[in-house]
């Protein structure tokens, strides 16, 4: 196992799962701490690496597209201070940082995981009941619907349309913009029904931000809690057209083995087999792969054999 403490937290890795545990400081951004710990399985991950930082180092996690329900809901909100796939380390700890990532990018050469989207979540999304504050008013969901409720500064077509229930089989998409200066920020739920939108400060199914730190960590949460359960947005039924149904399907790495297809013979999967054994050769002769990278991915091809 590889573990790696960093001034926001510990990440762990046992070979399937990397594990990201949040630190408990006042340093620590609120939206790492209401998210807790992070388990993010081997075939989500499409690559880890460590980057030099100003006091030490920076690692971070790249995920698959889609594979996440917060990046999905998030959608550019995340800083480098809210951002859970970002780990500050000490100089002192880069070493141990860099022995992780090869740990996770030999496991996922091994494994030949891809780095192309996924059609379905591979992470939970943020626990139940979650509830959060906005400039106008606040939002609460339970996991069967969402439920808006106004105070004093809501404008009158709010307040107007009283609190909103809005059962999650009717909730077609979450649209979260932050606060960006001057510039208000809203959460808003769009609904099956095809209602025409008003603008945000009047639209009775959308709570305003005002940009505290507070307000946005809990929005981003909350957003991300219901997207988890909304349906996947690359699930092959929700696709339009078989052009895009392939290209989710497809593997996005060229060289990534697929199941034998029907009829095929066991010299058919050893020719493959032997196949992949030149293709590593060839990236340990281009240097992208060290010996030890080769060398692990060699014996997993051979216990294949």
């Amino acid at each position: 196992m590889a573990e790696i403490i960093g001034t926001d937290g510990t990440w762990t890795f046992d070979g399937g799962v990397l594990r990201i545990v949040p630190g408990h400081g006042r340093g620590v951004h609120r939206l790492r701490r209401l998210l807790g710990e992070l388990a993010i399985p081997l075939e989500g991950l499409a690559g880890v690496a460590v980057e030099s930082g100003p006091k030490g180092g920076v690692v971070r996690a790249r995920l698959r597209q889609g594979a996440d329900p917060l990046l999905q809901a998030a959608a550019g909100a995340l800083n480098e201070s809210s951002d859970p796939y970002r780990l500050n380390v000490e100089g002192s700890r880069t070493s141990v940082a860099e022995y992780l990532v090869d740990e996770v990018r030999n496991s996922l050469l091994i494994e030949e995981v891809g780095n192309g989207p996924v059609d379905r979540y591979l992470l939970p999304g943020p626990d139940v009941p979650i509830r959060a504050s906005g400039g106008d008013g606040s939002a609460a969901f339970d996991g069967e619907s969402v439920r808006l409720e106004w105070n004093w500064m809501a404008e009158t077509a709010k307040k107007n349309a009283g609190p909103q229930q809005l059962p999650l089989r009717e909730i077609a998409s979450v649209e979260l913009h932050p606060a960006i200066g001057l510039d208000n920020g809203h959460l808003r739920f769009r609904m099956n029904d095809g209602a025409e939108e008003a603008e945000p400060t009047l639209d009775p199914r959308c709570v305003m931000l005002w940009g505290f730190k507070k307000e946005a960590a809990a929005a981003i949460a909350l957003a991300a809690a219901v997207v988890a359960r909304l349906p996947h947005p690359n699930a092959v039924d929700s696709l339009p057209n078989a052009v895009e149904r392939a290209a989710v399907e497809r593997p996005a790495d060229d060289d990534a083995t697929s199941p034998p297809e029907p009829g095929t013979t066991p010299a058919d999967d050893h020719d493959a087999l032997l196949r992949r054994l030149r293709e590593l050769g060839d990236l340990r002769k281009e240097g992208i792969l060290t010996e030890e990278e080769f060398a692990a991915a060699k014996q997993a091809v051979l216990r294949r054999m």
